[in-house]
């Protein structure tokens, strides 16, 4: 089950906020919200729950076994991160490890078919910034299981975030509430994430779908970039899409959740992208590795090897293949670039221009990574990217395209902008009459873009959420 579908547009979530609503008591509703996220989990993962119930009973103990033996908490520390790693590795890593070993020793290894669990990239790290904050004395150890389940559980952020931090949340659990205008806003930006997946997301996907399982030995130089363009804004509003998603449902319930993106692709240097691309990881990372590790405080050279410890990390958790380990070291061969020196010939770029088309530059070619896994065809299609390679500037293929699908490309191009807000406040005349009619034009609005959100989920088959293989 997926927020973008029909059973749960039209049937989990009006059944679990209805329950939710005529409980008013704290701790039956969080009961309430327990149940839903473990049926929501079991739905698509009915193996994987025992899985997942197991990581939070394990980390709930150590925590209290930390609490209560301050003396040893460094020891239950290493256990959970132990414990909590070595999951990940066997479910996410195992196959990408003995394959990588054959490839170099040729020892000819059967490479084993382990199931991954859907989204146990978030809920180990949930898990791990529990215990963390408890070793940190940064929050108290729970002693409601309940409490630490819900959190590690909630179906909202599950599968697939934004990645919620324990001490970001531990307070709202026990202690929330529901106003008109926050559940209204909830189901507001439910329904923009919708719209971003179901009308955006899904569309130029199909796109890049086309383009990606074309041959390449013929495709012209402008037909790559536009594949390039295409699949950005596929993974862009894909996953965006699915944190709006995540923070209108968990807002509808009473939660309030960090932003998780703050429209990256008008950044003016990667680290300032990476201050806007899927914010609950890149803090996660900054909070409980970069740091942990010296950060900046050890000299240059100590922070270039962090910035790039950091990054591997994170191409790592994106995938379990080298091409997303390349595209994690990507970003961070610019990071370090960029703190060289050439921020500072960024920062002084008053125009911005310069700047904004490096960031995206290095970005989109980044994403190409990313996108093939096959080091051919990632080798082919780049040579062309860039160099023009089969001497093709523009092709059939891409007028074809273009005709047929540039309102969708220009809708994600300008949707992927503030252009929303700006609009939205331009709007905002402080006067009572004027100001309910544009609310009026807005309801209608999102009306019209929730039918036909429905009526392509009714017609079409091709829903998938890119970030569910983490």
């Amino acid at each position: 089950m997926v927020f973008s579908s029909l059973e749960f547009i039209f049937f989990f979530l009006p059944f679990v906020a209805i329950i939710y609503k005529i409980c008013n008591n704290i701790k039956a509703r969080n009961i309430i919200l327990i149940i839903a996220s473990v049926f929501f989990y079991a739905f698509g993962e009915p193996k994987a729950v025992i899985l997942m119930l197991l990581s939070i009973v394990i980390n709930y103990g150590l925590a209290l076994l930390m609490d209560k033996y301050n003396n040893r908490k460094r020891l239950f520390l290493a256990l959970s991160v132990i414990i909590n790693l070595a999951l990940l590795v066997y479910y996410k890593y195992t196959g990408f490890i003995i394959e990588s070993i054959d490839n170099v020793f040729s020892f000819n290894i059967d490479v084993p078919v382990i199931h991954l669990p859907i989204g146990i990239s978030f809920f180990t790290f949930q898990a791990m910034s529990y215990v963390i904050d408890v070793y940190r004395g940064d929050v108290p150890a729970q002693k409601k299981i309940g409490n630490v389940l819900l959190y590690i559980s909630f179906f909202p952020q599950l599968i697939a975030g934004p990645i919620v931090k324990y001490h970001d949340i531990e307070k709202q659990i026990d202690n929330r509430s529901i106003t008109f205008e926050k559940y209204s806003s909830g189901v507001q930006r439910f329904l923009l994430g919708l719209f971003k997946k179901v009308l955006i997301a899904n569309n130029v996907g199909a796109v890049w779908n086309l383009i990606s399982s074309s041959d390449f030995s013929n495709m012209s130089m402008a037909t790559a970039w536009l594949g390039a363009l295409v699949y950005s804004l596929q993974i862009y509003f894909d996953f965006s899409g699915y944190s709006d998603m995540a923070i209108g449902l968990g807002r509808m319930f009473g939660f309030e959740f960090l932003e998780n993106f703050n429209y990256p692709y008008i950044s003016k240097s990667i680290r300032e992208f990476w201050r806007r691309w899927h914010i609950s990881l890149s803090t996660w990372f900054k909070e409980y590795l970069y740091i942990p590790l010296g950060g900046n405080r050890k000299g240059n050279i100590r922070t270039y090897v962090n910035l790039l410890i950091v990054f591997f990390c994170t191409g790592l958790w994106h995938g379990a293949s080298w091409n997303s380990v390349i595209w994690g070291l990507w970003h961070g061969f610019f990071s370090v670039v960029e703190r060289l020196g050439f921020g500072k010939v960024l920062a002084k770029d008053k125009t911005t221009i310069f700047s904004r088309i490096y960031t995206l530059f290095v970005v989109i070619v980044g994403f190409t990574i990313f996108a093939l896994v096959d080091f051919n065809d990632l080798r082919t299609y780049i040579t062309i990217m860039l160099f023009n390679a089969n001497d093709v500037l523009i092709d059939n293929n891409f007028i074809f395209i273009i005709k047929n699908n540039i309102f969708i490309i220009l809708a994600g191009v300008l949707i992927s902008t503030p252009v929303y807000n700006w609009v939205t406040n331009k709007l905002k005349f402080n006067n009572k009459k004027i100001d309910c009619v544009f609310n009026i034009v807005f309801v209608i609005l999102y009306l019209m873009g929730f039918m036909l959100s429905v009526a392509y989920l009714v017609s079409s088959s091709y829903n998938p959420f890119l970030y569910f293989r983490f």
